[in-house]
């Protein structure tokens, strides 16, 4: 059975509980002023992680987003955003957990960039526990990996809290083998 049919068939949840809560512990609870987001060069942003990028409406900075659209809003472009996820995932026995975690790497970094991770490469493989890892390390298994950002002057720069959300990922990731 492939994902979308999972989903279809509900054994797979489209913006779950636990995606929500996890994001909203990693891009913000409250976050209803449109900001710039200063590791995204000033990328326009709201509420979960919402940016111009996956909002259906304009985001202005300085602009004030209710907790109703907040809400509505974050289902909408996390479920279209897991659909689109599913496509590129042919391993069709992941667990919710580990859907979970590979949606919010999608959510940060975009789809077409997850899909073409080291990590859904192994978990392709059927090789999920390694892909997980992948979420957060390099294949040496000490080089973190998604924690940087480039500065104004174009050097490369480790954020710890981005590899601390990398590692979070990673755990929940793996909570779906336990």
């Amino acid at each position: 059975m492939s994902l979308r049919a999972r989903i279809a068939a509900g054994t797979l949840v489209l913006a779950s509980g636990t995606l929500l809560a996890f994001l909203g512990t990693w891009e913000g609870e409250g976050q209803n002023r449109v900001y710039a987001d200063k590791l995204a060069r000033g990328l326009p942003t709201v509420c979960k992680g919402i940016t111009k990028y996956t909002s259906p409406y304009p985001l202005v900075v300085g602009d004030y987003w209710s907790d109703e659209r907040c809400e509505e809003v974050e289902r909408l472009v996390v479920s279209q955003g897991q659909l689109e996820l599913a496509d590129c995932i042919d391993n069709q026995g992941i667990t919710q957990d580990t859907f979970d975690a590979l949606s919010s790497h999608g959510h940060a970094f975009g789809n077409p960039r997850t899909c073409a991770s080291r990590a859904v490469g192994l978990i392709n493989q059927g090789r999920v526990a390694e892909g997980c890892k992948a979420l957060a390390w390099a294949a040496d298994g000490k080089t973190p990996v998604w924690a940087y950002v480039t500065d104004a002057k174009g050097r490369r720069v480790f954020v710890r809290g981005l590899h601390y959300r990398r590692l979070d990922e990673m755990r929940l990731c793996l909570e779906g083998l336990k």
